[in-house]
């Protein structure tokens, strides 16, 4: 039996997207005023983040970002189960797209702004190359199926589980496939160092740089931007003198480009992650009940 959030989604792919916007919009007003733990980690990102913010303008900015979040969520439904031609209307690829052409062994640095699967869909559908991500799965079934059949509808894609170890993805990288990559979060202290994201000590996976290194692969940032007629995908030049010898530094020059990226369209960030959830020995938790 089909699970009721997936039908849910099968129905709304055909609607507007105005349509499903408002409805995104209408979501992220009632999420905001009743999921208060949630809006709680907003503003607690926003405020070590951007203490030079006015506590209304951190406001304004946590209500856009939920807003954001329930949009994208939404538009999923079209992305993965719309018509390929309305797909391939709403998304538009802009920048170095040269960057991704040949068999460059090539890392897509893809931040989680809030429409990071809008962005595989987008290059999946627009190159004949071959694209592997790594993909963290979901508790129920389900759902963990239809989600990695819509990052695969388009293309030749193929998903590793973190668990899965480095060696056959640096082996992917180096055969030519395209690494999409998002290593911009917390996932706790086994593997992380930590380096400043926005001055605040932030336990951060290397992964970018151990990756670039291990498949000799060069890094090709990519950031999305949510607009009313659908995605812009810009793929950023090639980052020069990258990997290097020190990967705390690599990962903390990381750290500082994703923040030259997010103060371009800073409600679009994930700030609905606990990103800094995991602290230094010794220092006090920041999100507290």
């Amino acid at each position: 039996m089909t699970h009721p959030a997936i039908i849910f989604m099968r129905l709304m792919a055909p609607l507007p997207l105005s349509w499903l916007r408002a409805l995104g919009a209408l979501a992220g007003r009632v999420l905001y005023v009743l999921a208060a733990p949630r809006r709680k980690v907003v503003l607690t990102n926003l405020a070590l983040c951007f203490p030079d913010r006015s506590e209304a303008e951190r406001e304004q900015m946590a209500r856009k970002s939920v807003i954001l979040f329930c949009q994208s969520w939404l538009d999923r439904a079209w992305l993965w189960e719309g018509d390929p031609s309305v797909v391939r209307s709403r998304l538009r690829v802009v920048g170095a797209v040269h960057e991704l052409e040949g068999r460059t062994p090539t890392i897509l640095f893809a931040p989680h702004f809030y429409g990071l699967d809008a962005g595989g869909t987008a290059l999946t559908q627009m190159l004949d190359r071959p694209f592997t991500s790594i993909y963290t799965p979901q508790p129920n079934p389900k759902i963990d199926a239809w989600i990695k059949d819509g990052r695969r509808r388009f293309g030749k894609v193929r998903l590793f589980y973190r668990a899965d170890g480095v060696k056959a993805i640096a082996s992917s990288l180096r055969e030519g496939e395209l690494l999409y990559l998002l290593p911009d979060m917390n996932f706790g202290p086994q593997e992380s160092i930590f380096v400043p994201f926005y001055g605040v000590q932030a336990a951060t996976v290397p992964s970018l740089s151990r990756f670039a290194k291990l498949g000799r692969a060069k890094v090709v940032p990519v950031t999305i931007r949510l607009t009313p007629e659908g995605y812009d995908v810009q793929v950023h030049p090639a980052w020069q003198d990258f990997p290097t010898d020190d990967v705390e530094a690599d990962t903390a020059r990381m750290n500082r480009e994703l923040q030259g990226y997010i103060d371009s369209m800073p409600e679009q960030y994930y700030w609905v992650h606990r990103r800094f959830k995991t602290r230094p020995p010794g220092e006090p938790l920041i999100y507290t009940r």
